[in-house]
């Protein structure tokens, strides 16, 4: 998955085999410190794997982010907004966090869709550009959306 050019359209690079395990490691280390990670999403019918949604904090901002990411098989079935509501009642009711944001480049409408479709709002003052993409690559900057508990 982590490979396919659909998949990875607004991420700077595909991911090797190897870069993909190495991260599927990341994500196990994130889970043993945290308690929470990029959980593997099943299709409840099927038991398919169709991807990931989960919690994750980055490495280079102090915030805990919501993310996803679905084979494109499994696009436009609402299973990213379905995982993604039942990942943030998880963040909220059982993990206690106060906020949990989202962010991706401008130009990523499905994934800027489902953050609005979850009750998230785009938060301009918080608007970045991503320390680990290089200065001057067109997907080097990044929206910031949030809710906070209240919500």
């Amino acid at each position: 998955m982590n490979s396919d050019p659909a998949v990875m359209r607004y991420f700077p690079a595909r991911l090797t085999r190897e870069e993909s395990d190495a991260a599927v490691d990341r994500i196990k280390e994130m889970l043993a410190r945290r308690g929470f990670t990029l959980y593997a999403a099943e299709f409840r019918d099927t038991a398919d794997f169709i991807g990931f949604i989960g919690l994750w904090v980055p490495s280079f901002m102090d915030v805990v982010e919501i993310g996803w990411r679905l084979a494109p098989a499994w696009w436009n079935r609402g299973l990213a907004t379905e995982g993604s509501r039942a990942v943030l009642r998880h963040a909220f009711a059982d993990l206690g966090l106060d906020e949990v944001v989202a962010f991706t480049v401008p130009a990523n409408f499905p994934s800027r869709r489902v953050m609005e479709k979850i009750g998230m709002t785009h938060d301009p003052s918080r608007d970045f550009d991503h320390p680990k993409i290089a200065a001057g690559h067109p997907l080097r900057r990044h929206l910031l959306y949030r809710i906070g508990r209240e919500a």
